[in-house]
């Protein structure tokens, strides 16, 4: 079965723990597209609807839904995005799209965090997915040192500027046994706005879609 079927497949099911007047938060990337369609076509109006990008805030006006500032509204009740990486614990790596900031904001300030997802997204150990991290632009070469010391090996994703106006540092070759300790460790460096690492901020559902099915899991 193609990805595409399999992210579409997740995204859907994300409608179950999405109510109408609630305060929805919507991430970014491909699987959320699909959630996105998916919302527009089910008919159910959340009260306010915030977003992790102004991809998915244009995405999400192009099939009619007001999307509102994060400032002016209530505690988020359900946040549905998607992952790069997911591991038993919950913990994810999220950036590949460049939002990881946003994300993990609205992710903070939301009651349930549902990780919509396909079966190729779960892995046993973080890591195999290259590391977001989101750097002041001044600060590039002295956060890659820093990254290159903890084992790593940063890459500047260049041409990318993320919608706070900052750069990308894409970080091979990591194994992340002890995510809480590394994402803490990272968060730390000075000039590191946020890092891609999500176990603070892990999910509460993981929606995950297989070849033989849907599967809903809670922790």
């Amino acid at each position: 079965m193609k990805q595409a079927i399999l992210k579409e497949k997740a995204a859907k099911k994300a409608l179950d723990f999405v109510q109408e007047g609630m305060t929805l938060g919507v991430g970014s990337g491909s699987t959320v597209r699909f959630f996105i369609q998916a919302l527009a076509d089910s008919g159910i109006r959340p009260k306010d609807i915030v977003a992790a990008s102004k991809d998915s805030e244009e995405a999400l006006a192009s099939v009619g839904l007001k999307v509102r500032d994060l400032n002016s509204c209530d505690e988020v009740d359900v946040y549905v995005d998607g992952c790069d990486e997911i591991n038993e614990r919950f913990e994810m790596i999220k950036g590949g799209g460049a939002a990881l900031t946003r994300e993990k904001i609205i992710a903070a300030a939301s009651a349930k965090f549902v990780c919509i997802a396909d079966a190729s997204k779960q892995v046993s150990v973080l890591g195999e997915f290259a590391l977001p991290v989101e750097v002041i632009p001044m600060a590039r070469s002295y956060v890659a040192r820093q990254l290159l010391a903890l084992g790593g090996e940063p890459r500047w994703r260049e041409g990318v500027v993320t919608d706070n106006g900052n750069w990308i540092l894409d970080v091979h070759y990591l194994s992340i046994v002890d995510a809480p300790a590394m994402e803490q460790k990272i968060n730390a460096i000075a000039g590191v706005v946020t890092v891609g690492i999500f176990a603070k901020e892990r999910a509460d559902v993981l929606i995950v879609a297989r070849e033989n099915g849907v599967e809903v899991i809670e922790r």
